[in-house]
């Protein structure tokens, strides 16, 4: 029964991290055509962040949370204005310009962290014991952080007006525009909203793993394939998307080895679109 409980935190726990950095990822994508390859790196960041203002400026560690995503989601305003609306249409150049922020956002974290590995202090410290069951509080309080961002970001865009207008510019921008809808302003929001998902789900998983400058990459290969998974162009799919893919990273490595792991997912996604092309809930392409 332990083991259990224990595989069922663990699945909403990765399933919520994935589908909170997954959502910043399909929103820019959605919104504004852009295959954002430096939002694991983003993700790195807002850990980094975190830390800095925990560890080695004596900031609460819960303020410091809420403070890296601020910073990170106005960082988003900066990275929408001068980096991606320039390009706006150009899917070329706006897939190198985020591959070269992976080197600036990387870069940068050495220059002034350092290459070495560091680790947040746990936000929730000690364990959960009942009916000698015995669950790290951490995982537990991150996985319901993680529950309640994803309820309130699905509210935000299915019951809020900036929220029905991002659902709009996703399906038709210029049927949004001649509506009235400000797409880059729109834009803006997608950004900032996604940096500042990523800073919160770095920040917490820096504190139950460690925080690295690599640390984004894998986080980036796991949205994209729940991005994939649960079709380009739907938003509310990438619920259901980060599910899938966080479960079977749960379970699987029970039974195999991460490789494998990581084999089946991508296998799983192949013969999806083998068979679906669009994805789960993806509209077909004209």
């Amino acid at each position: 029964m332990g083991t259990i409980i224990e595989i069922i935190i663990n699945a909403i726990l990765l399933s919520s991290m994935y589908i909170l950095v997954a959502s910043g990822f399909a929103l820019v994508l959605s919104i504004m055509g852009v295959l954002n390859f430096a939002h694991g790196a983003l993700y790195m960041v807002g850990g980094y962040v975190c830390y800095q203002l925990a560890v080695e400026y004596g900031l609460n560690l819960w303020l410091s949370l809420f403070l890296a995503a601020g910073i990170m989601g106005l960082f988003g305003l900066f990275l929408e204005r001068f980096c991606f609306r320039p390009f706006y249409g150009d899917f070329f150049r706006t897939v190198i310009m985020s591959i070269a922020l992976i080197f600036i956002l990387q870069t940068s974290i050495n220059l002034t962290v350092g290459v070495h590995v560091r680790s947040l202090p746990a936000f929730v410290p000690g364990m959960f014991k009942a009916g000698g069951v015995a669950v790290s509080m951490e995982r537990l309080f991150t996985a319901v952080i993680g529950v309640g961002l994803l309820f309130a970001l699905t509210l935000f865009i299915r019951k809020t007006k900036t929220g029905q207008q991002m659902l709009a510019v996703a399906q038709n921008s210029e049927g949004a525009a001649l509506q009235g809808i400000r797409i880059h302003r729109v834009a803006a929001i997608a950004v900032a909203l996604g940096c500042a998902l990523a800073a919160v789900a770095g920040s917490l998983m820096g504190a139950i793993f460690d925080l690295n400058t690599f640390m984004g990459d894998l986080i980036l290969v796991k949205a994209i394939q729940v991005v994939i998974l649960s079709g380009i162009g739907s938003i509310g799919g990438v619920l259901v998307g980060g599910l899938i893919i966080g479960t079977l990273d749960s379970v699987l490595p029970l039974y195999t080895t991460p490789a494998i792991t990581q084999t089946v997912g991508m296998t799983i996604i192949i013969v999806l679109l083998l068979i679906r092309p669009q994805g789960l809930f993806g509209r077909e392409m004209d």
